[in-house]
């Protein structure tokens, strides 16, 4: 197991017979990569918060941040450790 810092692409959204969820993995793509420009994740605790801070520190349209939040809310089932496709899965049942 590698445990260094994972990389935003390495993270997908699958259903739990495996297969992807392009769209669920583009948001969360998005939102990782919008977060990190702005935040540092390491100080934030909850979604909510996570929110609040983009919301007061980005011009990201709430649109958007509705869009973040749905992802940040959607319930995890579970994680697949893909070493050989260097992939971490989020279990979701959308």
């Amino acid at each position: 197991m590698n445990h260094q810092e994972v990389e935003s692409h390495q993270v997908v959204v699958t259903d739990p017979k495996g297969k992807p969820n392009g769209l669920l993995t583009d948001l969360l793509h998005d939102l990782i990569n919008n977060a990190l420009l702005f935040v540092s994740l390491k100080e934030m605790a909850t979604a909510p918060a996570l929110i609040e801070r983009l919301r007061s520190h980005t011009p990201l349209p709430d649109d958007v941040l509705s869009e973040y939040s749905k992802i940040l809310t959607e319930p995890c089932y579970g994680l697949n450790f893909a070493p050989q496709k260097a992939q971490i899965e989020l279990i979701v049942r959308r």
